[in-house]
């Protein structure tokens, strides 16, 4: 079951992003003053009056030009018409009805879409109406007066929204989403590898660095698991990016990576792994996401039988901070491997929702002290690993009891780390090791307690 859709469409700048954020209630559509800002349809829930719906923001829409990203963009805006419930036709009501708007209006005309036409920028409630009137000539029916920035008249536009979906959609269940981001920089592939994912031209694809602005999520069922897939704007170096649409685009690629359940980070084949690349992985190891590093344009690289693996040694020496994830070579071009994507995205997610019983935790402990006993300092004290226990998920977070931390250093601290993964797996997911400082006396009380056997004594 899918929620009513409501097609946000007019000319560029007439206010269509604010008025986006101002029926879903959010921040999510960048606005900015400059044409072109919006380019993919982008996607947003809402409710009013009972009703859930999606709001699906398009590029400003042009006819009879063929300049850089119009024609992709108009391709943008026809899908979104074809799935929406109700179009609503955004105009200027400052600038009147201008030969763009008349364009737009003979569109819709013939389309089998409903539309709604919402006058925009009449700030004025007294001269609102005086304003809309005008835009009966479009052939649209009752022209709306509103006003996205301050909200004026949305309400009762929304009214009319609700009142125009059709009887038969039903809302849509409110079924657990994995949220997967697709993260890389600029020209990685990323909005291809979308598409491929889809099945269909779902973002604009082009050479130009920067095509994408905003980040854009989709919905796909797979294997009886429903996903949000996220692409998001190419991220640069910081030096390089001016305040503007990029700016913003980043900062939403950002949030992205925050809140992803697994992040995929494109990598170029033929490019390698650079700076930026690296900082990128950095930021998802420091947010403690799952991650899939997925290596792109991999049709394009002259193979023979050892060449994946001479490769993948030496990207992995420089993405060494995600040692834990999988990686996989693909074309998003070609569709190879492509698929393979939500099985090990999956199986990360998996393995970073996991938690694991005290009793296992310790076993695996009481293993790794009797191949390898904690470090002597110099002073003769001896570090005593007590117990250890999972302590949240997502990422796992293991806490172990010890008599001071300072006794083990950095090397003994990743031997516990590698056994851990080598004995309870935790692939595709970061783990945190909380290393905390116990004292005997009290030790024993709180493992009485809790009937945990300690599994190093003093």
């Amino acid at each position: 079951m899918t929620l009513p859709s409501i097609a946000i469409i007019g000319r560029p700048n007439v206010g269509k992003s604010t008025l986006v954020n101002r029926l879903c209630q959010s921040n999510d559509a960048i606005v900015f003053d400059k044409p072109g800002v919006t380019r993919d349809r982008t996607y947003q829930n809402a409710s009013w009056g009972g009703r859930e719906f999606q709001v699906v923001d398009t590029g400003g829409l042009v006819f009879e030009d063929d300049s850089e990203f119009l024609p992709e963009i108009r391709t943008q805006v026809f899908l979104a018409l074809e799935e929406a419930s109700l179009a609503l036709f955004v105009v200027d009501g400052n600038q009147g009805v201008t030969d763009g708007d008349l364009s737009i209006a003979k569109w819709l005309r013939n389309s089998a879409c409903k539309t709604i036409v919402a006058v925009n920028k009449c700030e004025s409630t007294s001269l609102g109406v005086s304003l809309a009137s005008e835009f009966w000539k479009l052939g649209l029916g009752e022209p709306y007066p509103v006003s996205a920035i301050h909200g004026s008249g949305t309400g009762d536009l929304l009214d009319i929204v609700i009142d125009g979906f059709p009887k038969d959609l039903n809302v849509e269940d409110k079924e657990d989403k994995i949220m997967m981001s697709i993260i890389g920089r600029p020209n990685v592939g990323k909005s291809s590898l979308l598409n491929a994912i889809c099945g269909e031209k779902r973002a604009i694809v082009s050479d130009i660095s920067g095509t994408t602005t905003d980040s854009i999520d989709t919905l796909i069922k797979k294997d009886s698991h429903l996903w949000k897939i996220v692409d998001t704007a190419g991220i640069r170096r910081k030096k390089n990016v001016k305040y503007g649409t990029e700016f913003f685009g980043i900062n939403r690629a950002f949030k992205s990576i925050d809140r992803s359940d697994v992040c995929v980070l494109v990598i170029d084949a033929i490019d390698g792994v650079t700076d930026q690349d690296q900082k990128l992985a950095g930021r998802i190891e420091e947010q403690g996401r799952a991650c899939l590093i997925v290596v792109n344009k991999w049709d394009l690289v002259e193979k023979n039988n050892s060449t994946i693996y001479q490769v993948e040694k030496e990207l992995r020496s420089k993405l060494y901070f995600l040692h834990w994830s999988k990686m996989i070579f693909i074309s998003a071009l070609t569709g190879q491997r492509v698929q393979n994507i939500f099985e090990h995205a999956l199986s990360a997610v998996t393995q970073h929702r996991r938690r694991v019983a005290t009793s296992v935790v310790n076993e695996v402990l009481k293993e790794a002290l009797g191949w390898k006993s904690p470090p002597t300092k110099r002073s003769g004290k001896q570090g005593r690993l007590y117990y250890g226990t999972q302590v949240k998920n997502q990422p796992p977070t293991f806490t172990l009891f010890v008599n001071d931390p300072k006794l083990f250093g950095i090397t003994y601290r990743r031997y516990i780390e590698k056994q851990i993964r080598l004995n309870l797996g935790f692939e595709g997911s970061p783990i945190i090791l909380l290393w905390r400082g116990k004292q005997q006396r009290d030790l024993e009380k709180e493992t009485s307690k809790k009937n945990i056997n300690i599994i190093q004594k003093d």
